[in-house]
């Protein structure tokens, strides 16, 4: 569920390693928020990343 709709962000993988360097499994999420945008001229609620909102990239709907 964690993608955004405008650049394909995605949820990323990697490894958590404690002071004791045990390692486990771990996964970063994108801030991603759902928005009401203008899709094909038409308003809808999409989810978008931060950074696509920052950078102009995704048209708000009023």
């Amino acid at each position: 569920m964690a993608k955004c709709a405008y650049c394909d962000k995605t949820v990323s993988f990697g490894i958590k390693v404690s002071h004791s360097h045990r390692r486990s499994n771990r996964m970063w999420k994108p801030n991603v928020k759902r928005v009401k945008a203008l899709v094909e001229g038409t308003p809808k609620h999409v989810y978008a990343c931060t950074r696509c909102l920052r950078s102009g990239r995704v048209t708000r709907a009023a």
